[in-house]
């Protein structure tokens, strides 16, 4: 049976989709659930291997072409050639899930008390985190307006880019073994994920891209008990988020089903932002 009327406007069948990141915790149901509303996507990430597996899985599972591509955001050399590999592999491009994030090499750097945190890991998360974002935003923002076809584009940020974390919730709370925190240059970085997103939705209006803002809370990715009791006891639902509850909004951001929707943040936070 084929679909009709709002149904239809969730469809992204034909369409090209690239998304940043795309092997990550969330990046990977991002990659799927794109897929399974029709689209041809290109897995960009800095893990080419990890790549590749979800392009090939995506490709023999979903009945969609898929391919998975290096790219390091930080690098306008990086982000022209897999731009251009994308347009060399698809054609064009319609859609861009703007989501990379830093996964800094230096934990201990990373988790540093603000008090003593250093310039270089500052400078390090804001390259991959905002520049990157700029970067990438323009190098596909420049072929949609080639191509004038417009398009959409969605960009991630965070709960902590809308408002900063409660540090109680990080006594005794562990990721991966060792003690965690939200440092200031990530919630720095992706509150101007939203500035810029908003900027480029006025930006590009005329030209028919749509820009919007994609902010998740939190959701479990392997933090201990400790941490998720009490990021949970903070939520109105009462608990974290499945990464697979971000797809939703995901979708309906980049479909026609947001046709007159753009320059927006929607928080898909299981209500904290609304205490």
């Amino acid at each position: 049976m084929s679909k009709t009327g709002v149904q239809a406007s969730f469809d992204l069948s034909g369409k090209v989709a690239i998304i940043t990141g795309g092997a990550g915790i969330l990046g990977q149901h991002f990659c799927r659930g794109i897929a399974s509303a029709g689209a041809n996507v290109a897995v960009v990430d800095v893990e080419l291997e990890k790549a590749l597996t979800l392009a090939n899985d995506i490709q023999h599972n979903l009945g969609v072409r898929a391919i998975g591509l290096y790219c390091d955001v930080t690098s306008p050399t990086s982000v022209s050639e897999m731009v251009d590999a994308v347009c060399q592999e698809f054609g064009q491009i319609n859609l861009l899930h703007n989501n990379a994030a830093s996964k800094s090499d230096n934990l201990d750097a990373f988790f540093a008390p603000f008090e003593n945190y250093s310039l270089d890991e500052w400078r390090k998360i804001m390259a991959v985190n905002i520049d990157g974002m700029f970067l990438v935003a323009q190098a596909v923002g420049r072929k949609m307006i080639e191509q004038r076809t417009g398009g959409s584009i969605v960009q991630t940020s965070s709960i902590y880019g809308v408002m900063a974390p409660d540090q109680r919730i990080y006594e005794g709370s562990f990721y991966l073994d060792r003690q965690i925190n939200t440092p200031a240059v990530y919630s720095a970085s992706k509150a101007a994920v939203i500035g810029l997103s908003q900027y480029l939705a006025t930006y590009w209006a005329t030209q028919g891209i749509r820009v919007n803002t994609l902010t998740p809370g939190g959701a479990e990715s392997g933090q201990n008990e400790e941490f998720k009791s009490r990021y949970a006891a903070r939520i109105p639902m009462g608990r974290m988020a499945a990464p697979s509850e971000m797809v939703g909004a995901l979708l309906f951001l980049l479909s026609d089903a947001s046709s007159y929707v753009t320059g927006q943040n929607i928080l898909v936070d299981g209500g904290l932002s609304a205490w």
